[in-house]
């Protein structure tokens, strides 16, 4: 072969081998982006992925601390009713206290008052007074005739009861046939009225405790 045709033949593998080369750099090229669009999507995957999982452990940590907030509260509430009923209970352990020490009121007239209430608001003429041993001994007829002039009704007859009553203080008021009965024995009325009493407690300390009955 003369160098005259060597010449063309260089050219054209020359050109061959460029278009090759560039070719082949187009291919690597884009194989590079793809290779590193792969790579930041994976890494967009994952940071989305570890943002999500991130996100659900704080509102599983923010369900979790409401959780025990409320836990807290629910605690501290029922200490607090516990405290509460604690100091009723304690206040009404007292007053039962008094009431069977006579303490603090004048024992012969509150019962002759609560006597006459009952016997006022019942129906007929003849009542008798049941009392306990002490104060059917100490009291008797002198209540009975106490209570008779307390009363605005004519032809009222009121006597004590023959037998002792198996109360510790108070009096029991009964129509001469037994058909009505008027309990006003002192535990038996502190309990009636206790739960008017407890709300009046809450009121004036402020304390709250679970709501009270109505008044019977």
């Amino acid at each position: 072969m003369t160098a005259a045709n060597a010449e063309p033949q260089k050219v054209l593998r020359d050109e061959i081998i460029a278009d090759a080369k560039r070719h082949a750099d187009r291919v690597l090229s884009h194989a590079r982006r793809g290779a590193q669009e792969l790579r930041d999507k994976g890494r967009a995957q994952v940071e989305q992925e570890t943002r999500d999982r991130l996100e659900a452990a704080r509102r599983q940590a923010d369900a979790r601390r409401e959780l025990l907030l409320a836990g807290a509260a629910i605690e501290a509430g029922r200490r607090r009713n516990a405290r509460i009923e604690s100091a009723l209970q304690a206040v009404r352990d007292e007053a039962a206290r008094r009431l069977s020490a006579r303490q603090g009121f004048d024992y012969r007239d509150t019962l002759a008052r609560v006597a006459a209430e009952a016997v006022s608001r019942m129906e007929g003429t003849s009542f008798v007074l049941e009392l306990s041993e002490a104060d059917r001994a100490a009291l008797g007829a002198g209540l009975a005739e106490d209570v008779r002039r307390r009363v605005t009704c004519e032809g009222l007859q009121v006597t004590a009861a023959a037998q002792a009553a198996g109360i510790d203080g108070g009096v029991i008021v009964r129509d001469a046939e037994g058909r009505q009965v008027w309990d006003n024995s002192l535990l038996a009325r502190l309990e009636r009225f206790w739960p008017v009493l407890r709300r009046e407690i809450g009121v004036r300390t402020s304390l709250a405790g679970p709501s009270a009955e109505k008044e019977p």
